[in-house]
């Protein structure tokens, strides 16, 4: 993982997000008043991304950010703490670095799951160990976002369910840890709700069926007055679900039966590709191999599993990936990552329950080992593109870099606003100037460059919902720049070199 940060190239538009609400004075630096039509240093842009010395005591932001924007607020607490130890400094390792601390409790976690599942040790180790090092783990080390402290949250919650399953009573303790749990788990991400709640419904059918009425008032008790201690707490979480842009977003789409359809094939292939290395679609047909042998032996073909515990992995994975993938509005990796270490955990207890059926315990042992060390080697020997480490942005960003004192200049569709997807260059560009593209004449670039001197070239950006190339051939009338080079396509604008 640490390898992994180190090639680290370029944020995601959501991690220039992530560094800059955890400090700024609000949501968005395209809010501000002198944002356009102004010259402004790499400092404008390193001071919404980076923790500067006089910041260092306003903790203020962390709330207030979140108040105004649509997640909850204590990954932003965590990844400020962290932030401190780059304080006047721009870096990505805060963000890294507090996963990384965040994954070690993952795999602790996903060791005692796997161990009360597989009631084996040596298993429970191989599936922590190895299901740390799918690419889907890499990606979520390397992205400053919410999601691995999702992922752990889920995981404690998920072990915390499994030991307490069995019990005709579970101790005010325990129910103690369990609130205190389920706080933390709903400052951190809305998306964890859905899973806690499969989660209740399962406990509830449980002391319902059986008549332990006492209990059941109790576990409902706990899960209020955690709910109740959340909203105290961040009370705009209610808006934030039920009207917020992200809760309309979720269920406009989840109105529309062809996108959720195309939505659920896009996560299917996510899972095929990250959570397994490619490697989901060989335990697939392994599984139905086995099921088609027994069928031409006339076996009986069923799918048993010993533990009923299981069920409290399988079915809130299984609902929560489903609204995901029925709901989200991008198809990316980044919001299943929360489950992709459960994911992991139930594929390879299927491989393992349907194997038993053919093979020895000695043998499926020796299979699913060396299954999962040619999981962990494909990445490797093919040279997998890593997502969040944007290896194809490194020559942009070196370019950049080399080539800092050039003026630049960002001809800004406002109607198409996708800046911090730029931010980090423009952290390194000496002097910037974004244009409003509704200016757009030759007068108003000649009266922009007047002081400048572009011996050595203007650099230009040009964002989505313009026409570049009478953009360019206005700007060529109004310098004494002959031509024009395209340089690279970012995610939301085009970068040209005019000499």
């Amino acid at each position: 993982m640490f390898g992994c940060g180190m090639q680290k190239s370029y944020i995601h538009i959501d991690e220039g997000y992530s560094y800059g609400l955890i400090n700024y004075d609000k949501l968005d630096i395209t809010s501000n008043s002198d944002f356009y039509n102004t010259w402004h240093t790499n400092d404008y842009y390193n001071e919404y991304l980076t923790v500067n010395s006089d910041e260092k005591d306003n903790w203020m932001p962390v709330y207030e950010n979140q108040k105004n924007d649509v997640h909850p607020p204590f990954y932003y607490l965590l990844l400020r703490a962290a932030d401190m130890f780059s304080v006047d400094n721009f870096s990505v390792w805060p963000g890294i670095i507090l996963n990384i601390i965040i994954h070690i409790g993952i795999t602790i976690f996903i060791y005692l799951i796997g161990n009360k599942l597989f009631n084996n040790k040596i298993y429970a180790l191989l599936i922590a160990f190895v299901g740390g090092l799918t690419v889907a783990s890499l990606e979520t080390v390397i992205l400053a976002r919410m999601y691995a402290l999702t992922a752990l949250n889920i995981t404690i919650i998920t072990y915390l369910h499994i030991i307490n399953f069995e019990k005709e009573n579970i101790d005010i303790k325990s129910l103690a840890i369990m609130g205190a749990c389920i706080v933390i788990g709903s400052l951190t991400h809305y998306y964890y709700l859905v899973y806690l709640f499969v989660l209740y419904v399962i406990f509830m059918i449980k002391y319902i069926t059986s008549k332990n009425y006492k209990m059941a008032v109790k576990y409902t008790t706990c899960m209020a007055i955690s709910g109740i201690v959340s909203l105290i707490i961040f009370p705009y979480s209610f808006v934030h679900i039920f009207m917020g842009y992200r809760g309309q977003g979720m269920i406009a789409n989840l109105s529309n039966i062809e996108t959720m359809w195309h939505g659920l094939g896009e996560y299917l292939g996510l899972t095929l590709l990250d959570v397994f290395n490619g490697l989901l679609i060989v335990i697939l047909l392994i599984i139905l191999g086995v099921y088609i042998f027994e069928f031409a032996k006339k076996r009986e073909i069923t799918f048993k599993f010993k533990n009923k515990e299981l069920m409290l992995v399988i079915l809130p994975t299984l609902v929560y990936f489903a609204i995901i993938a029925f709901g989200a509005p991008y198809a990316e990796i980044r919001y299943i990552m929360p489950i992709c270490p459960l994911i992991f955990i139930i594929f390879i207890y299927a491989l393992k329950v349907v194997l038993a059926r053919v093979l020895k315990e000695k043998t499926i042992f020796i299979f699913i080992t060396t299954l999962l060390c040619i999981m962990l080697i494909i990445p490797i020997i093919t040279n997998w593109n890593i997502t969040y480490l944007y290896p194809d942005l490194k020559e942009i960003v070196n370019q950049t870099q080399n080539t800092h004192d050039i003026p630049t200049l960002f001809i800004f569709n406002k109607d198409m606003n996708r800046f911090m997807d730029d931010i980090y260059l423009f952290s390194l560009i000496d002097e910037s100037y974004i244009m409003d593209s509704k200016n757009v004449s030759e007068d108003n670039f000649k009266e922009i460059l007047k002081d400048k001197d572009l011996q050595s070239g203007l650099r230009v950006f040009i964002n989505e919902g313009n026409e570049n190339d009478e953009c360019i051939e206005i700007l060529l009338n109004a310098t004494e720049l002959e031509k024009c080079d395209y340089v690279k396509r970012m995610n939301a604008c085009d970068i040209y070199y005019l000499h």
